[in-house]
């Protein structure tokens, strides 16, 4: 490994027919981007292209000379604590060589996958907080003390348990190579891309260091129009917790089981457990709770539709929330988990903020999940679809769900009034400006204004702005069935970045929703003016509070927002093995 002094030099072999806009600029996270365990990646050769998400890139930001010939190489240099995302690199960045291949390489660290979730044991392991590893870890009892126990079989209790982290050597270097693609804007992009790859008997994953990405053993071919890029590492260390007691901080050997008797304090809320403390794919910990599938709900409905929506919304709701945990099951098991508690997920906070109708809606619904061929549906929902469903492909890239299809979501003399696609006639902006009698009208954000200057759209792309110069052009491309905007282009001076489908979103996070008509504002001004709030597939949750008014009853909401789906009970569908991926 070439050294200097006070300099640690890493080389990481990137594949020579990778453009440098799939490589991070200096200071990002790829994940071998950023300041992270004291080292700085840097990527030095700089070329144009197209990312995963069609977006062009032009350059990036100046890097030291080139060194040598392709394959590119790249340079890790000290840097100064900084706050970061997520712990990036797997286990930890000891010693980390790439200048040949080796024997017995892994794809990932080699993470246990959480068990599956079944009608014989509904358990998730969800993920109170994630990529711990950066700072101290203090976990407080709520009624009698905290039962820990490590995988030695060390036994500690308290009230409060103090937790810190160290870099230890590993006894065995681990080798890590993979092909990877991404960022994508969403799992659900992310998901279609992994199943694109995938190859029976061969290795793909998807991951989430900071974003999503799809990652695959090398060798495979990658999908049609996608250049991936070759990672290849070895690691010396690993992270380890640490537990404070009286005679001084004991190490403890993951996985760390914690048993809280009268639950745990976190953030503000109060969980059952019991729980786990175990290490992630990217070097750092998951604090874990496991929890049974009914009790999740109760921490889920509250934070999702509001517990005081009407009882048939509650109900539509609770099996929802059921179905997507069902069919996301496998969302972290790169980690070592099924699901995560923040938007990323479904958001789960505590359950003892269930009120009473939230509590007889899951038990009125117990075990019930939308089907379709004997399979947990893909079950998204949102808040507001504007008046107009979307249609699975014009929220995400893939191909289109025959339960998912865009429609407009009114009685049946709006929907004659206007037939789709409302790309046609001029009617996306009858709906936009005479769309009142759309089901769920009265949610704050059933239409909004946002106006974009210059600027703020610079900024936003972060470094893709390089790739446009000053901007000059924004463009509608291309909308789909529903009048949602699925590429967007960006012009400039120096060149184009063309955002599409859920990457619009991500980057103009101030746009609610991707229903709207574009109109300039004047120089170096635009207005958005839309409807809804979220990507506008699936159930409406503010549809389903207005018919939940008007007396319709569970089954008729669903059979709406997902038709041909069949209600069921988790013992009717097909072994769990077969559900992630599919319909």
């Amino acid at each position: 490994m070439p050294l200097a002094l006070g300099t640690l030099v890493v080389e990481q072999v990137i594949a020579e027919s990778v453009a440098a806009h799939e490589l991070p600029a200096a200071g990002g996270f790829e994940p071998l981007g950023g300041c992270f365990a004291g080292l700085e990646l840097r990527h030095v050769l700089t070329r144009s292209g197209t990312n995963d998400e069609g977006t062009t890139w032009k350059s990036l930001p100046p890097t030291p000379p080139r060194v040598g010939a392709l394959p590119v190489r790249s340079l890790v240099h000290l840097c100064a604590p900084r706050r970061v995302g997520p712990l990036p690199v797997l286990l930890a960045l000891g010693l980390l060589t790439v200048a040949c291949r080796p024997a017995a390489a892994l794809l990932r660290p080699p993470i246990p996958a959480p068990p599956a979730l079944t009608a014989e044991a509904p358990q998730l392991w969800v993920a109170l907080a994630a990529h711990l590893g950066q700072g101290p870890l203090q976990l407080e009892a709520a009624g009698d003390p905290l039962q820990l126990v490590d995988a030695r079989g060390q036994r500690h209790s308290g009230s409060r348990l103090a937790l810190r982290w160290r870099f230890e050597p590993l006894a065995q270097p681990l080798q890590l190579e993979r092909q990877v693609l991404g960022p994508f804007a969403s799992f659900e992009s992310a998901e279609q891309m992994a199943l694109a790859w995938a190859q029976p008997g061969r290795a793909v994953v998807i991951a989430h260091p900071a974003e999503w990405e799809v990652w695959a053993e090398p060798g495979l071919a990658a999908p049609a129009g996608q250049r991936p890029r070759l990672q290849q590492l070895r690691l010396s260390q690993q992270l380890v917790p640490e537990l404070s007691t009286p005679g001084g901080w004991r190490r403890l050997e993951g996985p760390v089981r914690i048993a809280a008797p009268g639950g745990l304090r976190w953030k503000g809320g109060t969980y059952a457990g019991p729980f786990r403390l175990q290490a992630d794919a990217y070097g750092g910990w998951s604090l874990v709770e496991q929890v049974p599938l009914e009790r999740y709900l109760e921490g889920v409905l509250p934070h999702e539709i509001g517990a005081g929506a009407p009882a048939a919304a509650l109900a539509a709701q609770a099996v929802l929330a059921r179905t997507w945990a069902l069919r996301n099951q496998h969302r972290f098991a790169v980690d070592g988990y099924h699901l995560c508690a923040d938007t990323q997920c479904q958001v789960y906070s505590d359950p003892r903020q269930a009120g009473a109708g939230v509590r007889r809606a899951i038990a009125a619904t117990r075990g019930q999940v939308l089907s379709w061929q004997r399979r947990p549906i893909h079950a998204v929902y949102h808040a507001s679809n504007g008046g107009v469903a979307a249609g699975y492909e014009e929220a995400w890239a893939g191909t289109g769900l025959p339960y998912l299809r865009p429609a407009v979501d009114g009685p049946p003399s709006l929907v004659a009034a206007l037939p789709l696609p409302l790309t046609e006639g001029g009617r996306l902006r009858t709906l936009l400006q005479r769309g009142d009698q759309a089901y769920g009208a009265a949610h704050p954000l059933f239409r909004w204004t946002r106006r974009f200057d210059r600027s703020q759209i610079i900024q936003a792309l972060g470094p893709r702005a390089a790739a446009i110069g000053s901007l000059q052009q924004v463009q509608v491309l291309e909308r789909g069935p529903s009048g949602r905007v699925v590429r967007l282009a960006l012009r400039g001076s120096a060149g184009e970045v063309v955002l599409q489908r859920d990457a619009i979103r991500r980057t103009l996070r101030g746009l609610p929703s991707t229903l709207f008509d574009l109109t300039s504002a004047g120089p170096g001004v635009w207005r958005f003016e839309g409807g809804g709030f979220g990507h506008g597939a699936g159930l409406s949750q503010a549809g389903a509070i207005d018919l939940a008014s008007r007396g319709w009853s569970l089954e008729r909401i669903l059979s709406r927002y997902y038709p041909g789906t069949t209600l069921v009970g988790l013992e009717a569908l097909a072994p769990v093995g077969s559900s992630g991926g599919g319909p």
